[in-house]
Order: C-alpha cells, then structure tokens, then sequence
C-alpha cells in the first residue's frame, strides 16, 4: 500500500479513435511504474481496454471527432455537440491537484479545454498537424504557451514555430510509428496468392459505405490477379455491417488466435479479418494498403505501403490537400469509382519497381519512430 502511494499518478487526455490508440501504447509502457488514468474525450475509448482504467464523462459526437469531411463542426453543433463540452470542463476542473502530470494527445482540442479550466504544465503530443502546409496559427502558439510545458510536434518546423516563442518544443520522431499494434494473429500464414493487401476502411460513419466499394474494385481484379486481402476492423466498428454493405457472408469458423476475426466470402472472394490491435500484422504481410483511416494511412506509408485512397464528396478539400502535401506520391488518390480504384490497384500489384519506389517515398515522408522514447523521458524527468 505504501508503494502504491508513492507511485506517480497520469492522467492521458486524447481525443479520438486513433490519438486513443497511440496513447494506449503509451500507457502501456508508463503503467509498468506509475499509476495511469485515461480520459477520452470522443467515444467510448476502447483503445484502452486492458490498458488502464478510463475516467471522465463519455461524449459521443456525430463526426466522432473527424475533421476531415466538410461540415462536421456544424453537424456537431445541429446534433447537440455542444451539450458535451459542460460535462467535460467540470471534469478536468476536478482533476486539478490530483495528478502528477497531464499528457495531452491529439489536436488543439485537448490543449484548449485545458485552458479553459485553467490547467497548465501540460505535456502535448500533437499528432495532428503534419508541418507540411499550415503551421499554428497565432492564437494556437499562445494557448500552446498558456497551458503546455514540453511539445512534441511531427515536424521541425512546428517545432521552431513555438520554440521561437519560448516554448519547449521538440520533434524527436513520429510516434504514430512508435504506437503501431500488433496482437495475435499470423496473416503470413494465410497468405495463398504472391500479393495481398489489406483494406483500412477507417472507424467512422462512412466505414461500411468505404469498405463495400474497396470490396468492389476488388471484384474487378482478375482471379489470376487477385491479391490475398486482409480487412483490419476498429472496435467500434460492426462486422455485420460490413458484410451487409459489401453483399458478403461471415464464415463460423475462428482460429484460436485472440485477434482472429473469421471470414467474409462471397464464394469467390475471401477476406481475412482481424481485429484493428492486430492491424500492425496485416500491413506487414501486405503489399497495398486501400485506406480510409486517418492515423492507420500514415502508419502504412511510414512501414513502407503505398496506399490507394478515394476521395469521399464529403472529404474536407483543404485537410485532404494538406495531408497530400505530406504524404506525396506515396498515397494514390482516385475518385470514388471501383472502376478507378482497381486500375490504381492493378497497376502497384503488377509494376514491382513503381511499388518499391512509392514504398520508399512514403518511409522518407512519414518518418521514423524514436518519439516514444523522448516522450518517457520528459514524463519520467
């Protein structure tokens, strides 16, 4: 008992399925030694099952906390969004006093509703501006300065931007690449064909609609051509759903491996599913990535995957360009159509050369891991 209250208290504030997934890595590594409570702000935070215990109120918002489709600030608001931020300040008003230190991770989001209650010496991970286009804006750096002791950012150039205003910043690596999960589950094993690809359909409203269409362009690849294809299903996502949308059927039969999934098949097409905590697995035994996911995407290109993306009509224009920027040739982006996304795909699943090449733009884009490491330190110091 004596032990366990001298140990240092966390408190881990993210705001969305991926930013929960990093932090859960995180937690991970901090709960050997200290005693970590997690607040996610957006949804049910089941990135943190097993990881720590979660506290504060659950919001749930119609956008799910995704920035990238047009309009989901005021769907947000016409849906009663607003209703969850009372909750959420007198949440972190309580919890003034009663941690060793706050960890931020995620957007701006987070580092305001710290402000707003009047928390500060918070340590921040952005993981949401990239530094290739728009740097903080004004009013950013100074709530940044106001509530943040040590920023991480994914970019030098975010780094200098507070640093030059007496902040202390720092852009040790990308610790997306760093907080990649891998549970167990053997896709090497299930590998028939010499290719495979893995679908990332994301984790949000949209995903079923995503996923039948990648189901469809993969319908117009040729068998003689058809990849093996893995599916990586987030936790808040229903396999029913996706079965319905793609007009596939789920086969009963599970392996004993806790991330295994099952089947979806349609007698012609087969794809083998696990659970997003195993998402690392599949891209590593993939050749292709076909993504809708925010972090996931990134998190492929860094290990090397060329990745295949529509466009959604309802996609933010200016996010989406901002993330292009970054991510270069290495995301092939098409219009919504299966016909055009199985001409992008036949084209990396036949041209070897042109696939490495995009591999290795997307590895020098995204970045290496090495974050993870800098930001124990800072919470351990």
């Amino acid at each position: 008992m004596v032990e366990a209250a001298t140990r240092q208290r966390y408190l881990i504030i993210s705001n969305g399925h991926g930013e929960d997934a990093i932090a859960a890595a995180l937690v991970r590594r901090l709960s050997r030694e200290a005693v970590v409570e997690a607040y996610p702000m957006i949804g049910s935070g089941k990135a943190y099952d097993g990881a720590c215990a979660i506290v504060g109120p659950r919001a749930t918002l119609a956008s799910e906390g995704w920035r990238n489709v047009k309009g989901s600030l005021r769907r947000d608001v016409v849906s009663g969004g607003l209703l969850t931020v009372p909750p959420a300040l007198k949440f972190l008003r309580s919890v003034r006093g009663h941690y060793d230190k706050i960890i931020v991770i995620g957007d701006m989001v987070g580092v305001l509703a710290a402000l707003a209650v009047g928390l500060c010496d918070l340590i921040y991970l952005d993981v949401y501006k990239t530094g290739s286009a728009r740097l903080y804006s004004a009013a950013e750096a100074w709530a940044i300065k106001r509530t943040c002791k040590t920023v991480f950012c994914r970019a030098q150039s975010l780094a200098q931007k507070l640093t030059d205003i007496g902040v202390d910043a720092r852009a040790a690596g990308n610790i997306m690449m760093d907080a990649i999960p891998v549970g167990e589950y053997n896709a090497r094993a299930r590998r028939r064909t010499p290719l495979a690809v893995t679908l990332l359909p994301g984790s949000r409203a949209l995903t079923a609609e995503s996923f039948a269409l990648q189901v469809s362009a993969l319908r117009l690849i040729p068998e003689s051509e058809r990849p093996d294809v893995f599916l990586a299903v987030a936790g808040s996502v229903s396999v029913d759903e996706l079965a319905k949308a793609a007009n596939l059927r789920r086969t009963p039969l599970l392996s004993t491996e806790s991330a295994d999934l099952g089947e979806l098949s349609d007698g012609n097409l087969t794809v083998h599913m696990a659970r997003g905590s195993a998402m690392g697995n599949l891209i590593e035994a993939s050749d292709v990535v076909m993504s809708q996911a925010g972090t996931a995407t990134i998190q492929s290109l860094g290990l090397g995957r060329p990745a295949i993306t529509f466009i959604n009509p309802r996609d933010r224009r200016s996010r989406f360009a901002d993330e292009q920027n970054l991510f270069g040739e290495a995301r092939i982006v098409v219009e919504p159509k299966a016909e055009e996304i199985a001409t992008a795909l036949r084209r990396l699943l036949t041209d070897t050369v042109e696939r490495t090449r995009l591999g290795q733009v997307g590895q020098d884009r995204i970045g290496g891991p090495g974050a993870m490491e800098a930001i124990l330190a800072e919470i351990r110091a």
